[in-house]
């Protein structure tokens, strides 16, 4: 295939929420967007949406196969990888005593295992100057009862993006992390158990918020376009809050 000089980005678990929001943005910028979700009528929609700008992919990324598919067709596309957004993730509420094995493997294979291999395996396509952007979640750095496996997850890919910024740097390639607080997504209301409790948590979570609201995903998806682009190009090994305040309340 004949390379383009457009940019070109890889946001994973892109099809909802601030993924889609990330996807959205960087294409309106004019950047090609490789997108993996798991659902196909969600992946549809969003090709429905940016047409050309984007090459949706079904893909698990805790399925070393399923990135390997993901990665020949970015290597196929033949302009290398310019941003890379690991935001494919998620967790359910749980205490200790209710843990099982399957739950830990399921929310540690996707949000560290996942996040892990999807920049590893990027490695060899990433351009000089690449940016790299992890989502966390302020989460890993509160204790919230209930929810020590998801918060534990995030707390690894706060430190990986660390360790990653040094490794990267003597190639150019810039490694950040975006924190969002709470944000209005149906990952979020989906931790509830129904449309009543959904309403409840949100609204309690919104209290939590210094700015008295919940984040929209359009604004982390800012956060990670500024991120992603040659003004940040001074920033590595950081972590941007776009929390409302939470953090410090």
């Amino acid at each position: 295939m004949t390379p383009t000089t457009a940019r070109t980005a890889l946001v994973t678990g892109g099809t909802s929420g601030i993924g889609r929001a990330i996807a959205t943005e960087l294409a309106g910028d004019g950047v090609h967007v490789f997108v993996t979700g798991r659902r196909q009528d969600l992946l549809d929609a969003l090709a429905g949406e940016l047409g050309d700008s984007a090459t949706p992919i079904r893909a698990d990324i805790s399925n070393l196969e399923d990135l390997d598919r993901v990665y020949d067709a970015i290597r196929e596309h033949g302009a290398g990888l310019d941003i890379l957004v690991a935001n494919a993730g998620g967790g359910a509420f749980g205490t200790l005593a209710e843990l099982e094995p399957e739950d830990f493997d399921r929310t540690f294979g996707t949000n560290v295992r996942g996040t892990v291999f999807t920049v590893r395996k990027a490695l060899p396509l990433l351009n000089s100057a690449a940016s790299v952007v992890l989502i966390g979640s302020t989460s890993a750095a509160r204790a919230t009862a209930a929810f020590g496996v998801y918060s534990a997850s995030k707390a690894a890919i706060r430190q990986f993006g660390r360790v990653w910024a040094k490794e990267l740097a003597e190639r150019g390639i810039r490694v950040n992390t975006v924190t969002p607080g709470p944000t209005e997504t149906p990952g979020l209301a989906g931790l509830a158990a129904d449309p009543d409790q959904a309403r409840a948590l949100l609204d309690d979570e919104a209290r939590r918020v210094p700015l008295g609201r919940l984040g929209q995903p359009a604004e982390i998806a800012e956060a990670v376009l500024f991120l992603a682009s040659s003004r940040a190009s001074f920033i590595t090994g950081t972590e941007l809050f776009v929390d409302g305040g939470e953090s410090d309340a």
